[in-house]
């Protein structure tokens, strides 16, 4: 158990942090899902209008320290290759 004032603020910071972080990374696999819904359905217009809408969501992440750059880059690689083939 935490004993000095430093490490409890540190456990409650840490508590509140993990709630957000995980909001926003359920947001953004929101976006992802939205994207595949669309692939799915084979209207191209339509994943392309949510792929538009998820790049930002996804940028917002890596900016925030939610995912790793690399993880980003490989999902919206992955997500536009599959749009462009429709």
């Amino acid at each position: 158990m935490a004993n000095t004032p430093q490490a409890r603020k540190r456990i409650r910071r840490n508590e509140r942090r993990a709630e957000i972080n995980g909001n926003r990374l359920s947001r953004i696999r929101t976006f992802v899902k939205k994207v595949e819904a669309a692939l799915e359905g084979g209207d191209k217009s339509a994943a392309a209008e949510a792929l538009k809408a998820a790049q930002p969501e996804l940028a917002r992440g890596v900016a925030r320290g939610v995912l790793h750059k690399n993880t980003v880059a490989r999902k919206m690689s992955r997500l536009s290759k599959r749009v462009a083939a429709l």
